[in-house]
């Protein structure tokens, strides 16, 4: 598996007047503390729209996000933003690398054993990572996430430090804070191993890949007529 470029990947700066406070009161994660971290910003029901890594680079900000959907985004951001004097720009000169293993970066905040990450110039184009990412039952994007068809939290946010139970409000908060209270989540985002094309059954289907990205009821994912979930050792406990 080589790196070290996430060629699908696109980076947001965010510079200006109290940038962490203006993300503080939007995105699922606590952004005051250590960075990086992944979160997600949510419509106000508590469903996934976008789903990003957030860096700190001085006193500015910078989005590790889906390059595909980096101008939708922008465009969300600059909705809130207000008259707040924050400024919202690709960073071009900057890309997203990835290792499975090794010194460089810091650790993917969601599981460790999703690889290093670390931001520098572009070089040239990782190999393996959508595959490593999905082998291990991680989701990301709106294609896998459903754009805006799934609560935060059937996207296994908390099981991927997605998401602070402790921090103040942000757009979405309060059923993503109902749900955890209840204590249980009845469907969740799984990734199928499958040699056929599920259809309707699941959101995304990668055929080179033999893998699919299926929300299930937890009840039904042992039992699969038309593929088998990955199950590593952090959902085995979710579902517990």
């Amino acid at each position: 598996m080589a790196g070290t470029t996430l060629t699908d990947r696109a980076l947001i700066r965010l510079s200006g007047e109290d940038v962490c406070g203006f993300l503080q009161g939007l995105v699922t994660n606590d952004v005051s503390g250590a960075l990086p971290v992944w979160a997600g910003l949510l419509s106000p029901q508590g469903k996934a729209l976008f789903d990003f890594v957030l860096w700190a680079d001085g006193d500015d900000i910078l989005v590790d996000c889906e390059a595909e959907a980096a101008d939708a985004l922008s465009r969300r951001l600059s909705m809130y933003r207000l008259r707040r004097a924050i400024a919202i720009e690709r960073d071009a000169g900057l890309a997203v690398h990835w290792r499975a293993d090794g010194a460089e970066g810091s650790t993917d905040p969601r599981l460790p054993g999703l690889g290093r990450r670390w931001l520098a110039p572009p070089a040239e184009p990782a190999k393996g990572w959508r595959e490593h990412r999905l082998g291990m039952g991680v989701t990301e994007g709106r294609a896998e996430l459903g754009d805006g068809a799934n609560l935060w939290l059937e996207c296994n946010a908390a099981e991927l430090n997605g998401v602070s139970f402790a921090k103040g409000c942000y757009v979405g908060q309060e059923n993503t804070a109902r749900m955890n209270w209840r204590q249980k989540v009845n469907r969740r985002l799984f990734v199928v191993q499958t040699d056929r094309d599920p259809g309707e059954a699941a959101q995304i289907w990668y055929p080179d890949l033999g893998l699919a990205v299926a929300r299930l009821r937890v009840e039904d994912a042992a039992t699969l007529a038309w593929g088998q979930p990955i199950m590593p050792d952090w959902i085995k406990e979710a579902v517990a």
